[in-house]
């Protein structure tokens, strides 16, 4: 924007300019004056840029007054030091003096050199400009840019893509990536499971010792009792073996339940039970000869009804399909209209 006020530095600060950066000065301010970038009042360098800053900027921010202030820190980059430029507007200045200085900024920082400046600080308060503001400028320019829910979810998965390991002999990994071994209790307890002796295993992933762990198991348990087992703030992996009859024949259904109670558990708890459900599926299928019936996902136990079971166990077929019907012709057409050949065309009898 600073083709539209055609302001520029006068004379004396294009040779400060020259000057201060190879000098001794700390700090200096520059103000538009008569159509102009003069130079104001400045400091020479008495301790670390640290120990300066606020005993030196503060008294140069004056209200309902914008004005630029460049300051030199002790590192150097591209052939000499590194300065800031600090943005003064305060909110009680002139809107006509706020909009100037906006306008200016870019003519300021190509006379004095873009290359020096390696970073700007804008400020309406001095809270926004203290050594303090600045710290906070710095931490907030260096944070990694917010994540929606779904690129958070997306980062996980990624972390956990790598080298993903669940086995019943599986050892821990010191590489990359997170390995998931059963526990000696659980790999029992889905035996035992397997050969009828149990109708109900719940395992857990303890994120921290890295594991898929054994956390209830049943002999016996209805039907209607089967929700109260499935936790309503953590995730966990259900065998469930579902005896039932349905249309005169006994069914003994294996169900492979993964429950997750939505966002109250946390991003990287829904990435590891969603990214291991595989491997679990295919250990109990291959190596424990596992005959699942049925994958199940549910966001709470109230979803495991009787009616909910059968219809995922024995779908419904609509064995009768209504007939394609022609549509209708465009209504108040009136009466077919009858042709009749042409009189060269008709056969003479």
């Amino acid at each position: 924007m600073s083709h539209q006020t055609g302001i520029k530095a006068n004379d004396a600060l294009l040779t400060f300019f020259g000057t201060c950066r190879s000098g001794n000065i700390r700090v200096f301010k520059v103000t538009i004056e008569d159509e102009a970038l003069q130079l104001g009042e400045y400091q020479e360098a008495r301790g670390s840029w640290e120990d300066d800053y606020n005993l030196m900027v503060l008294p140069l921010l004056q209200e309902k007054q914008p004005c630029y202030l460049l300051y030199r820190l002790d590192s150097e980059a591209h052939g000499g030091y590194e300065w800031l430029l600090l943005c003064w507007s305060p909110d009680d200045s002139p809107i006509r003096e706020k909009m100037l200085y906006a306008s200016t900024k870019a003519t300021l920082k190509k006379e004095f050199g873009a290359t020096q400046i390696s970073d700007e600080l804008f400020g309406t308060v001095e809270e926004d400009l203290n050594l303090d503001g600045l710290h906070r400028h710095r931490k907030s320019a260096s944070a990694p840019v917010p994540l929606t829910m779904r690129e958070e979810e997306m980062k996980e998965i990624k972390k956990l893509e790598v080298g993903v390991d669940i086995g019943i002999d599986t050892k821990h990994q010191t590489l990359a990536g997170v390995a998931f071994p059963i526990m000696q209790d659980a790999i029992n307890s889905i035996k035992r499971f397997a050969s009828g002796e149990l109708q109900y295993v719940q395992m857990k992933i303890d994120t921290t010792a890295e594991e898929i762990q054994l956390d209830s198991d049943v002999a016996s348990l209805p039907i209607d009792k089967l929700p109260a087992h499935i936790p309503d703030s953590a995730a966990r992996y259900h065998l469930y073996r579902y005896d039932h009859n349905y249309e005169g024949d006994f069914f003994h259904s294996v169900l492979f339940i993964y429950s997750m109670p939505g966002y109250n558990c946390p991003i990287k708890e829904r990435m590891l039970y969603s990214s291991s459900k595989s491997p679990v599926i295919d250990l109990l299928e291959n190596s424990i000869n596992l005959e699942i019936t049925k994958k199940l996902e549910i966001g709470e136990g109230a979803e495991l009804t009787e009616e909910y079971l059968l219809d995922e166990i024995h779908p419904k077929r609509n064995l009768h399909r209504p007939k394609f019907a022609k549509p209708k012709g465009p209504a108040n057409r009136g009466a077919k209209r009858l042709t009749r050949a042409p009189k060269d065309s008709q056969v003479e009898s």
